[in-house]
């Protein structure tokens, strides 16, 4: 674990760093200028830190990138290890994972929006995206197998409906804001938008 880094906050008092802050104000900066496109100064400067300090603490930008996509994966998979994603029908546990993604995505929205971004240019990115396609293969399974049960049309190849189901989880990261969705008369819940994901999903996916 990284060790606690310090920030200078307003008024110049000094604000300690822990590693989640670090990695919460590296993927601020990521998604803000791409990853390509930010440097540690970058990230330095919107840490309040020396770009030296940085540096004591990670070897590099990359590093910062791995440990904010594998905090996202890490959530990702651990979906899996819920009984709701274990037992049971194959169709009821497909709903049960799109369900539960959508609540971990509005959770962990910067890091998921980062991870939605990565375009495969360097080793980490490779990786992660690799991690991503082993998902699709595991939810593309439950597919399957629902289709198999009859519980789902088989009008749709089962991989091709896992793209288009998180196509349309993962477009959540472009518009939904949490301090915009929790005001107003239109405010909704993580636990609103998922259900309203996966009816809208189910209905068109299951057999009738």
């Amino acid at each position: 674990m990284l060790p606690a880094a310090s920030a200078r906050g307003a008024g110049g008092r000094s604000a300690p760093y822990t590693v989640e802050t670090l990695l919460a104000v590296s993927v601020e900066v990521f998604n803000e200028r791409g990853y390509d496109g930010t440097t540690m100064d970058d990230v330095a400067r919107a840490a309040g830190i020396s770009k030296s300090s940085l540096y004591h603490h990670v070897r590099g930008k990359e590093e910062l990138l791995e440990r904010a996509v594998g905090r996202a994966l890490e959530e990702l998979f651990r979906v899996f290890d819920d009984a709701g994603a274990q037992r049971g029908p194959a169709v009821l546990r497909l709903e049960y994972v799109a369900h539960r993604v959508v609540r971990m995505l509005v959770a962990e929205l910067p890091y998921v929006t980062l991870l939605l971004r990565l375009r495969g240019n360097t080793g980490a990115e490779r990786a992660a995206l690799a991690r991503r396609r082993e998902f699709d293969r595991r939810v593309a399974g439950l597919v399957e197998r629902a289709v198999a049960d009859g519980d789902l049309s088989d009008a749709v190849e089962p991989r091709l409906a896992t793209r288009l189901l998180f196509g349309m989880i993962n477009s959540v990261v472009d518009w939904y804001r949490p301090h915009i969705a929790a005001a107003g008369p239109a405010a909704v819940t993580g636990r609103e938008l998922a259900d309203a994901v996966v009816r809208l999903a189910f209905q068109g996916l299951r057999h009738t």
